[in-house]
């Protein structure tokens, strides 16, 4: 069985992957087929509604099942930004280090007990038939004053659980906790229940 992951991200593609894999389903991209999938406008107000709208325009346009994700660190110093624009947090083609010296300016000023943090992922599988399947991770953490680690990507050098940044942690590791791997463990059991109910084929 194939089904389509809406990203271009192959850091996000591996972590679908071994996921799907036991589930007997493999994981490919547009590019993987051919194709060009449309790169849909992210005007959801919810990771929900976002991950919605990349996943459904990947299964119109390929006809396959299409599973999308979307996720953010939400700062609740900064009520919950960078939140739905993480990604575009300093500007459109800011680099991560760009990124993550916007955040650390904006938290100059919050003392360590205030720098309380959360990753978000949320899940979205719709099928041809129209039904649609969600889940959602969450990870808790705290923004360091400095980043930290040779790893991961994005925020990962100063989002910190424990005494370590993600980017500190193996893949491993940072598997075991982080918001993408506990909304794609959360995915992949919501998928073998509706798989094993037989409601659709693939």
């Amino acid at each position: 069985m194939r089904y389509i992951v809406a990203t271009h991200n192959m850091k996000k593609l591996k972590e679908l992957s071994r996921i799907l894999e036991p589930l007997g389903i493999e994981a490919v991209t547009d590019r993987d087929l051919g194709l060009s999938i449309t790169e849909v406008e992210e005007t959801g107000t919810t990771f929900e509604e976002n991950a919605y709208l990349k996943a459904a325009s990947a299964c119109k346009e390929s006809g396959l099942p299409a599973i999308a994700d979307d996720s953010g660190l939400c700062v609740d110093a900064l009520d919950g930004a960078p939140g739905l624009y993480s990604a575009r947090f300093a500007g459109e083609g800011a680099s991560d280090a760009d990124k993550i010296k916007k955040l650390l300016d904006a938290m100059a000023e919050v003392p360590a007990k205030e720098r309380t943090a959360r990753f978000v992922s949320a899940i979205c599988c719709v099928f041809p038939d129209g039904k649609t399947l969600y889940a959602r991770g969450e990870c808790e953490g705290v923004i360091a004053f400095a980043p930290s680690g040779d790893g991961g990507f994005g925020y990962d050098p100063v989002f910190f659980v424990g005494d370590r940044s993600f980017a500190d942690m193996t893949a491993e590791e940072k598997d075991a906790i982080s918001h993408r791997g506990c909304s794609l463990r959360a995915f992949s059991k919501v998928l073998k229940t509706y798989l094993e109910q037989g409601e659709t084929t693939v």
